[in-house]
């Protein structure tokens, strides 16, 4: 019977349908036919259901695992996950710091964000994980494994992305399947990262043909952005300057600023641990010597919008040697003084020359005829935002955010220098005036959720900011922990931050403990970790007895410092070896009893 005149013999079907369907059937063979009649005869066993949407096959899988230290590379991860979800993939969120040997026991899809902090060294929340990897005991991958790195860094330091790099290469090593090319991002991360997880995800597509068509090709909204009534790095609040206190007394010769700024009409809230992001201006002064010493002409378009002086003072880091713009002047110049010193191996000499130098320097030394004002900004990277830890409690003034900034200033090479951010906040803005800011989260500092839990911060010099929240916070919540503060600087007299609030929290009893180490007050210097080592059974008891245990301030040195001292003090009072002492370290780090807000 041909198909036709069965579709006219008591079908439910109207002509429409009858003939969609006909034209659909038609060319099919009998084996075809065959396996469709039972398709629909099991499809019609379900009629409640035919109105739900088509069974889809199980989508794959993309690990997006992540190492973050001030929040970036989570941002990064959390971005990632949403455009992969909006795609139709499974997703899981993965912190390197709740990664392990297990995470690998089946074949993975990975996205890996990861930053770099200090001399090349992982996150805090990565080091387990870094070394694990890196180990003996690294779980052994095959090409059913594949990745793709995005390295967070500063282009500034030598170690540049350094962490990322190392995972890359492991990954590799281990027998997984790199399916992208390791992507390095500098401070101006935000439009690199985009690409790069497009890019991943597309490849990842190619790999599974499980991803639904309506997904594909299509404009997805996800959450990449804050609306425009919230404010953001890219869309900060303009905050009004109320007052800027130097708190250093007369002799000093630190300049440090307490700085208060309105939040009044913003809706922008925050919490003990946060930090702000200011986005400065250059020095004007300095952009013009920069612009005279390169024959430019200051009011020269840049696009379409804007002069070049403009964009100098507001868009372009102009101070900051970077690796790109080094190399890029090397061809500019063509001095052959900078090309060897580019060239070498090792690079000892070249980290000498830069040290203490800016762009203008490079200028200056290696000069040019002449440049436009688009070959000379191709190479400079975006002025980035500089944060500043939050030194107040948003219980106590949910209407302002207080900052402790250390102002930088230094002579080098003949010439008179400052910070970008710090010289804008001390000279150039005043009260009155507003500043473009964001509040930028910090997941990875913050007090225990129990208020009985006792606390111990270390933060010598600026990086009292934080803690000076924490005791805010803890005051207006009544909270029945008990609080230890190591604070520590030059002299007691003029460089004590805070001690009028600090002596008098210590005598209401708030603060249980308040050590203080003053270095240039003896012949000897004595620092913080000194005062731990001072109170190491005491110190020991209080994390035996569940302390969490805070450091923030100089990532450099004063952080090791500290880790090496609260290596010692586990190691004596425990009665550790090494490697015990470590791993008590390590179980801390993974609970989150130790947290580090370093710079």
């Amino acid at each position: 019977m041909a198909r036709g005149s069965l579709l006219d013999t008591n079908s439910p079907l109207s002509a429409e349908q009858a003939k969609r369907l006909n034209d659909a059937l038609e060319g099919l063979d009998a084996h075809q036919l065959t396996w469709l009649s039972g398709y629909l005869a099991a499809l019609g066993a379900h009629q409640g259901e035919i109105a739900t949407a088509p069974v889809q096959p199980e989508a794959a899988e993309i690990v997006v695992l992540y190492g973050s230290q001030t929040g970036n590379a989570e941002g990064v991860a959390e971005l990632a996950s949403d455009r992969a979800k909006a795609r139709g993939f499974n997703v899981r969120l993965l912190d390197m710091a709740d990664a392990g040997k297990k995470a690998f026991k089946e074949p993975r899809n990975l996205m890996v964000v990861v930053s770099t902090q200090g001399d090349g060294d992982p996150p805090d929340t990565a080091e387990s994980f870094h070394e694990l990897m890196h180990g003996r005991k690294a779980p052994k991958l095959d090409d059913r494994t594949r990745f793709a790195v995005l390295a967070l860094g500063d282009s500034s330091y030598e170690h540049f992305c350094q962490t990322g790099k190392e995972f890359d290469a492991r990954f590799e090593a281990l027998g997984a399947q790199r399916i992208h090319d390791r992507i390095d991002c500098d401070v101006d991360y935000e439009e690199d990262a985009e690409q790069w997880i497009e890019s991943v995800l597309d490849r990842y597509a190619e790999f599974s043909d499980t991803i639904s068509h309506a997904s594909q090709g299509s404009a997805v909204a996800v959450p990449n952005a804050a609306p425009q009534t919230s404010y953001s790095k890219k869309h900060p609040f303009h905050a009004e300057v109320l007052d800027s206190i130097v708190l250093n007394g007369r002799g000093s010769d630190k300049e440090t600023h307490h700085i208060e700024l309105s939040l009044e009409g913003s809706g922008l809230s925050f919490e003990p641990g946060d930090a702000i992001g200011v986005v400065p201006q250059n020095d004007p002064a300095y952009v013009d010597e920069l612009l005279d010493k390169l024959s430019l002409d200051a009011e020269a378009p840049l696009g379409e919008d804007r002069s070049l002086r403009d964009a100098l003072l507001t868009e372009f880091e102009v101070t900051t040697l970077t690796r790109p713009f080094l190399e890029h002047w090397t061809e500019v110049s063509d001095a052959a003084e900078l090309r060897r010193l580019m060239d070498q191996e090792p690079r000892d000499e070249l980290r000498d020359w830069v040290e203490g130098r800016h762009i203008i320097d490079v200028i200056e030394h290696f000069p040019v005829k002449k440049i436009d004002a688009h070959t000379f900004t191709q190479a400079l990277r975006k002025l980035p935002p500089r944060l500043y830890s939050i030194a107040s409690s948003y219980e106590a003034a949910a209407d302002e955010v207080h900052l402790t900034v250390g102002i930088v200033r230094y002579e080098a090479h003949g010439r008179a220098r400052g910070g970008v951010a710090t010289t804008y906040l001390a000279d150039r803005v005043q009260p009155g005036d507003t500043v473009p800011i964001y509040v930028d989260r910090n997941k990875n500092f913050k007090l225990p959720h129990d208020d009985d839990t006792p606390i111990i911060m270390v933060g010598p010099g600026t990086g009292i900011a934080p803690f000076r929240a924490f005791l805010q916070e803890r005051e207006e919540r009544g909270a029945k922990g008990r609080n230890w503060l190591f604070f520590g600087d030059r002299r007691f007299r003029c460089d004590f931050l805070y001690q009028a609030e600090m002596l008098q929290w210590r005598k209401q009893g708030l603060l249980t403990h308040l050590e203080v180490a003053f270095s240039r007050d003896q012949q000897e210097k004595i620092y913080v970790q000194h005062r731990m080592r001072e109170h190491a059974a005491e110190l020991y008891a209080w994390l035996q007895e569940g302390a969490h245990f805070y450091v923030c301030g100089d990532g450099e040195r004063m952080a090791a410092d500290v880790h090496g001292a609260l290596l010692d003090v586990i190691r004596s009072e425990g009665k550790f070896g090494e490697e015990g002492a470590k791993e008590y370290l390590r179980e801390l780090q993974q609970a989150k009893r130790y947290q580090r807000d370093v710079y």
